[in-house]
């Protein structure tokens, strides 16, 4: 975030304009939404790399390959992006309903290694909020991801 914010700022001295800045297409706004939960508390587990890979491939109709590649092209974004909204504005174009199934594949990820920090808490509500998914399907999405994964 700091790299972004020095690039900004460098523009903004050079006077260039940065309303032609490149924009995010949807699915690598989704893979950066997800790969931001997965990193939110530091530690990127083996399961929730998988997780990321098999919901993407899910929610986007990808090979395993190309859901790979997406999700690497995706941290290279995240290391640029200054926050969430970078990625969210690309999404409100979106149904509500595939709204709520980015949130709930968004605790998928964070819960992938059996619990949920309370920093991936933060990103998925920050991220509903953006979406406009309101407080009830954002628990409603965390109630059926945790449901899924009791005994």
């Amino acid at each position: 975030m700091v790299t972004a914010i020095t690039k900004l700022f460098k523009q903004l001295l050079e006077g260039k304009d940065l309303g032609n800045q490149s924009t995010t297409d949807p699915n690598l706004a989704i893979a950066c939404l997800l790969s931001e939960v997965a990193g939110a508390d530091y530690q990127i587990d083996e399961s929730e790399k998988v997780a990321k890979v098999h919901l993407l491939c899910r929610l986007l109709n990808l090979d395993e390959a190309s859901a790979k590649a997406l999700l690497s092209r995706a941290q290279d974004k995240n290391k640029e992006s200054a926050s969430l909204y970078d990625f969210t504005s690309q999404l409100r174009e979106l149904s509500q309903e595939t709204r709520f199934e980015l949130i709930q594949a968004m605790w998928e990820v964070a819960n992938a290694d059996g619990k949920i920090d309370p920093l991936e808490d933060a990103v998925i509500r920050k991220t509903a909020e953006l979406l406009y998914v309101d407080h009830q399907a954002f628990i409603q999405a965390k109630l059926a991801v945790i449901d899924k994964t009791k005994p």
